[in-house]
């Protein structure tokens, strides 16, 4: 199969959008956000524009995140970002149309699959291809994957986590979560909300994960904190609080604890053989989620596992559809569903 220059790969992530072209790699990390104007259903904004005008904008004008748990809600708008952004890279080549490859959960649905080949197909592709986000990951962090080895991968994204166990091309076992960077997100919004009566909005509670976030207390970050600035519930007034590390770590408690449980269940099920694999081999994170400072530590402890993060953890799944366009055919042979092919 020839792998033209007009080929491309998109993880097409709940929070952002990452496209792979040959020889360049990636070439485009945007945020999945787009800006429309409701009275004429025009696009204002997409990417990094467009988020941020989220929670900032006038009564005629709103800010989509299209995918939602790692899969497609608003379909139209989806569409409408996707031929933005292929538009982009590819500029007046756009004559050739390129053959796309999309990543997709293992835990979506038929139809939330057919909703992305489709929207791919709209947005101008000549072909769409399928691939499940953790070979993906695994392909983007170097695993050679058609071995007769076992290999783990935990890819924590914005919308999902998507924990599976690789052998020989295909999946074993898995299972998809619909707990992400997002729910993390939500935790630390509900715990500022609960404690302090103070509502902050979605890019505060990112910036408060990225930065004092834990998932594993320690005397090195405990008294690690914050100011973060939002309304105050009880006087409508905007209100400033110091919020800490172990603070964080209290409200990312619950979505964390529920990784590890996803985890704990795949290696339940796990073939002995590859289990033993496993042990050699530990576990690989990829996604933007498994930057959570002490998330690797925590997993290694409740699985006595040795685990490691990929280098370059966010673009591993995009780098691996690049990859999965070159090993297509092995891909195809060792298991026909995990690339599907769509004309």
């Amino acid at each position: 199969m020839c792998f033209f220059e007009e080929d491309i790969g998109i993880d097409l992530g709940t929070a952002s959008v990452l496209v792979f072209k040959k020889g360049k790699g990636i070439i485009l990390h945007e945020p999945s956000v787009v800006a429309i104007d409701r009275n004429t259903d025009k696009v204002i904004a997409v990417g990094e524009e467009a988020r941020q005008m989220l929670g900032r904008t006038p009564g005629n004008i709103v800010a989509i995140r299209p995918l939602k748990d790692g899969v497609i809600a608003d379909y139209d708008t989806t569409e409408k970002m996707l031929s933005y952004f292929i538009r982009k890279i590819m500029g007046r080549k756009l004559f050739f149309k390129p053959r796309v490859i999309v990543c997709i959960p293992t835990g979506a649905t038929d139809v939330e699959e057919r909703a992305a080949r489709q929207a791919t197909l709209a947005s101008g592709a000549r072909q769409a291809f399928i691939i499940e986000e953790p070979l993906a990951a695994a392909l983007g962090a170097g695993i050679n994957i058609s071995e007769a080895t076992g290999n783990m991968v935990v890819d924590i994204g914005g919308g999902t986590s998507d924990i599976a166990v690789l052998s020989l091309g295909g999946i074993v076992c898995n299972t998809s979560l619909r707990i992400g960077g997002d729910k993390f997100d939500e935790a630390i919004i509900r715990y500022v909300r609960r404690e302090y009566n103070l509502m902050i909005g979605d890019r505060t509670a990112e910036e408060l994960k990225i930065c004092v976030g834990t998932a594993n207390v320690n005397e090195e970050n405990r008294y690690k904190s914050m100011d973060i600035r939002g309304r105050d519930l009880l006087t409508g007034l905007p209100k400033t609080v110091n919020i800490t590390a172990e603070e964080s770590w209290i409200a990312l408690q619950e979505p964390v604890a529920a990784v590890i449980e996803g985890v704990k269940k795949v290696l339940e099920i796990t073939p002995p053989e590859l289990a033993a694999d496993i042990v050699n081999n530990g576990i690989v994170m990829t996604g933007g989620g498994s930057l959570l400072d002490g998330l690797d530590m925590l997993i290694s402890d409740e699985t006595h596992l040795p685990v490691h993060i990929a280098e370059d953890a966010i673009s591993c799944v995009a780098m691996g559809t690049g990859k999965a366009l070159h090993e297509m055919s092995v891909l195809i042979n060792a298991r026909g569903k995990s690339v599907k092919r769509i004309m």
